[in-house]
């Protein structure tokens, strides 16, 4: 049996009268890369705020590490290992990109983990190395997202949340953003992946969900999808 790391049950999402999410089963277990994907406004960011702590559910059970969590604050939640790049990247614009990298490890107590943590997210962005003074917020799109995962890196998470990573980006960044991904997946780290770009996330995840009006319409393995004539025609332009 594969460790369940992540477990959604019947979660809703609601702000005032609109129903973004109305009731989503999915999980995750440790190791996997999962994909969540689906058009503007079906509610997949929703669905993963919410189980950041970013959002209160109206109702359901996220259950993560195998403890409930769905009334959990969001500090609480990076403490048990949960770790987010937030969509629209969610840099400190006005501090360092060393600055933001300190600030994903300040549950860290020991130096020498945290030198060895930072210098293992330069292999991964070797460009941030090269401007560690630099303030974020002059960075480009590309580097912020860099600065954004690299940030998440830095707490080691159990669970790592990724919210459209590829928003904005140059076909190029795009491209070294997802080999960073799968590279971290290959790795063993297991990550929650909401995009946009339905053929990249579906190429790459172990499974994947499509969410349709606030509901998962379709699951599978990331091979069965990118097959699916349905994902195919509305995903994938074909």
């Amino acid at each position: 049996m594969m460790d369940r790391l992540l477990n959604v049950r019947d979660l809703k999402v609601s702000y005032g009268g609109i129903n973004a999410v109305k009731g989503v089963d999915l999980y995750v277990n440790k190791g996997e890369l999962v994909a969540l994907i689906g058009a503007n406004g079906a509610g997949k960011s929703s669905s993963l705020k919410a189980i950041a702590g970013l959002l209160t559910p109206s109702a359901g059970e996220i259950e993560f590490t195998h403890l409930q969590t769905q009334k959990l604050p969001a500090y609480e939640l990076v403490r048990l290992g949960l770790g987010l790049v937030p969509e629209g990247r969610g840099v400190f614009k006005r501090m360092s990109i060393l600055e933001n990298l300190q600030m994903g490890a300040f549950l860290k107590k020991d130096a020498k983990a945290f030198h060895q943590k930072l210098e293992e997210v330069y292999s991964y962005f070797p460009r941030l190395k090269e401007r560690l003074s630099q303030l974020a917020g002059t960075l480009s799109g590309g580097e912020q997202q860099m600065v954004a995962m690299g940030r998440a890196m830095m707490a080691e998470p159990k669970l790592l949340l990724l919210d459209e990573p590829s928003m904005g980006l140059s076909p190029i960044m795009v491209e070294t953003i997802f080999d960073v991904i799968r590279n971290l997946s290959t790795g063993g780290m297991t990550i929650l992946l909401v995009e946009q770009n339905a053929r990249l996330a579906l190429q790459m995840a172990d499974r994947a969900y499509v969410m349709e009006s606030g509901l998962i319409t379709l699951s599978g393995s990331g091979k069965e999808l990118l097959q699916d004539s349905r994902v195919r025609i509305a995903y994938l332009g074909e």
